[in-house]
């Protein structure tokens, strides 16, 4: 007998978690505290625009659901940087042909939900969760005007997002929770570049577009309407920073001062700076994820991650992927599931946490720094080469979907120690390419090869 599953949270890893199941014959029920975004006018600066990549695509394919997305996603095959002095470089993902993928969340999510109720979900708007009684497996929800609903709940999944109010409802009813949150000392604004007055891209449309400056950074991606939807992360105090930012003037003389090549695509970014709110970025660990046979958390909720290594949505997608997986080899086996799942996923998820907190060093410090960029040189002929013996750490993580991330997170690590050593030897800019180099770099991961 299958169980009737709830889901709390009707996101993106709520609404494809809802498809895995429809198919292979539960009864689902979504219950989400927000209204129908699909009948709702959307509110602007609080959603970063997402990269789709490989682990998300392969989770997609597993329902049929991959050809759908592409058509909402545009390519991305590198990094656009634009340095302070007007100059511009190129730097490609991964091999000739491999790219992520830009995609408005909005856009998507609402795809996933019409995709879901095609499937036989039904999804619940205007659901608060305010309480799980964990003995009498109830769920109480809030509705507009303060009336109370509750709701008999066989199997839940909480995937409610980084402020769960499922998780908070495991956490208060638990012995032994172990909860930790940590922002970084950044926030981030949404800004916008529109198309140009012929209705064309203003910049390149396959690239994420970066401008690096140390202790910040704006970025830009590509949406369907010819738009791009930048994302300005900034310090919330100091100096250079939100809270310094307070009149137009100021706002003015640092954009003109610091993108000035963005200026002039952007002509509302002083308008759009005051109106859209600084959001905080948040990391949360924490364990258990599962409560028997009859609860899980999953994507944000288990694992909030910051978006610097574009792997929120495609390691909450990998989720999903994973947990279906589990469903086939144990059929309903919740306990075993669920037990499996949680072991399997848990290292992977603080990995890819630990990862996307660097790759933040990574984008907005070292992406236009000379001997940065030659280490990637060398990392990307090597691969190139030696692609059984040398995967550099951003392709593990991004074109490699069967490398665990908690893998990809000690093979990077000790992939970058080598090439620290390396980057040290004298002339190293003139003798990269030698022979003598590849050999020698290889020699030291020959017996464990990736």
């Amino acid at each position: 007998m299958k169980k009737n599953v709830t889901i709390i949270g009707a996101g993106l890893v709520g609404s494809l978690l809802s498809i895995y199941l429809s198919k292979r014959g539960y009864k689902v029920n979504l219950f989400e505290r927000r209204g129908d975004m699909r009948k709702e006018t959307m509110s602007a600066g609080r959603s970063i625009n997402l990269a789709l990549s490989d682990r998300g695509l392969l989770a997609l394919e597993k329902v049929g659901l991959a050809e759908e997305i592409r058509k909402i996603s545009i390519p991305m095959h590198g990094r656009y940087i634009h340095n302070l002095d007007g100059t511009t470089a190129f730097q490609r993902y991964g091999k000739e042909g491999q790219y992520i993928n830009s995609v408005s969340r909005a856009t998507l999510n609402m795809k996933l939900m019409d995709l879901a109720e095609q499937h036989g979900a039904g999804i619940y708007f205007n659901h608060k969760c305010t309480a799980i009684d964990w003995k009498k497996n109830i769920i109480t929800f809030e509705l507009p005007g303060s009336e109370l609903q509750t709701q008999p709940a066989e199997l839940i999944f909480g995937s409610d997002g980084a402020f769960s109010a499922a998780r908070l409802q495991h956490q208060l009813q638990h012995d032994k929770f172990d909860y930790q949150q940590h922002y970084i000392d950044c926030g981030y604004k949404e800004l916008t570049i529109p198309p140009t007055p012929s209705g064309d891209f203003a910049m390149e449309v396959n690239a994420l577009h970066i401008w690096p400056r140390k202790d910040y950074m704006l970025i830009a991606l590509p949406n369907l309407d010819r738009t791009f939807t930048c994302t300005l992360f900034f310090p919330f105090e100091g100096r250079a920073s939100f809270s310094n930012l307070d009149t137009k003037e100021s706002v003015k003389g640092f954009f003109e001062k610091t993108f000035p090549d963005a200026v002039p695509l952007m002509p509302n970014y002083i308008q759009e700076f005051f109106s859209n709110p600084a959001s905080s970025l948040v990391t949360v660990k924490c364990y258990p994820w599962v409560r028997e046979d009859k609860f899980a958390l999953i994507g944000d909720a288990a694992h909030a991650i910051v978006p610097f290594f574009g792997q929120g949505m495609n390691c909450g997608f990998e989720d999903c992927r994973v947990l279906d997986e589990l469903i086939e080899q144990h059929a309903d086996d919740w306990n075993t599931i669920l037990g499996k799942y949680q072991a399997t996923r848990k290292p992977d998820a603080d990995a890819i946490a630990d990862l996307a907190v660097n790759n933040f060093i990574e984008m907005r410090e070292k992406t236009a720094d000379p001997k940065f960029l030659l280490q990637k040189k060398i990392e990307a002929r090597l691969h190139e080469k030696y692609p059984g013996k040398w995967i550099p750490a951003y392709s593990q993580v991004t074109f490699s979907p069967y490398i665990r991330y908690s893998e990809a997170l000690q093979r990077g690590q000790r992939q970058e120690s080598i090439m620290q050593e390396v980057m040290q030897l004298p002339d190293i800019e003139q003798i990269w390419q030698a022979e003598e180099i590849e050999h020698w770099i290889i020699s030291k991961v020959q017996n464990r090869p990736i």
